[in-house]
C-alpha cells in the first residue's frame, strides 16, 4: 500500500495494490495489519457505511463533537467524487485548512480521515457509491455540519455543478460558528 500525506496533519491517501488482468481487477479493500502499518495509527472500526448519490449530490461538510468524534476510512467503489476534509481541531497547525481529492472507482484511492475533522463530498460522476469505516457509532445529538459554501473557508469545489444539498446540509453553521473562531489568514 502507497500512503501519501496532505497538508492536514494525519489525512492520509492510501492506494491500495491492485491486482488486475483481462478478468477485471482485485484488491484488499482492507487489512488491519496493513492499515497500522501503513499509517502507525491503531484503531477500531465499529460501523460501516454505504451511500449512493446522484451527479451533483453534495454530502457535509459533517462531524460529530467529542466524544463522538468519528475517524473514516472513505472510499468511492462506483464513480467519482471530489472529497474534502477541514481541520476543525484548535491546536492543530492546520486548523482552518482544507483539502480536496478526487476519489473514484478508476483511481481506488481511499483516505484516512482522522477524529476531529469536517468531511464532505460531491459528486462528479453520474452517480457514485460512497463507502466508509467509521472509528465511532452514528449519533445524532452530537452530529454538526458546516456550511459547504461557507465564504471564509472557500473551498474549490467542483466548477459548472449546481449542488443538490439536504435540508440539514442546506442549514450548515458557518466554520466560526461551528468553532468559535475565525479562519487564520
Amino acid at each position: 500500500m502507497k500512503v501519501t500525506t496532505t497538508a492536514i496533519d494525519g489525512v492520509l491517501l492510501l492506494e491500495p495494490r491492485v491486482f488486475g488482468d483481462e478478468r477485471g481487477f482485485f484488491l484488499e479493500s482492507y487489512n488491519q495489519r496493513t492499515f497500522e502499518e501503513a499509517t502507525g495509527q491503531v484503531v477500531q472500526f465499529v460501523q460501516d457505511n454505504h451511500s449512493r448519490s446522484a451527479q451533483g449530490v453534495l454530502r457535509g461538510l459533517h462531524y460529530q463533537d467529542e466524544p463522538y468524534a468519528q475517524g473514516k476510512l472513505v472510499r468511492v467503489t462506483r464513480g467519482a467524487v471530489f472529497d474534502v476534509v477541514v481541520d476543525i481541531r484548535p491546536r492543530s497547525p492546520s486548523f482552518g485548512q482544507w483539502i480536496g481529492v478526487e476519489l473514484s472507482e478508476s483511481n481506488q484511492l481511499q483516505a484516512w480521515i482522522p477524529p476531529g475533522l469536517a468531511h464532505g463530498f460531491c459528486v462528479t460522476s453520474e452517480s457514485a457509491d460512497f463507502q466508509y469505516k467509521t472509528t465511532e457509532y452514528y449519533n445524532a445529538a452530537h452530529e454538526r455540519c458546516i456550511a459547504w459554501n461557507d465564504p471564509d473557508l472557500a473551498i474549490g469545489w467542483p466548477a459548472g455543478i449546481e449542488p443538490v444539498l439536504s435540508a440539514k446540509d442546506r442549514a450548515g453553521r458557518s466554520f466560526h460558528a461551528a468553532t468559535g473562531r475565525q479562519v487564520p489568514q
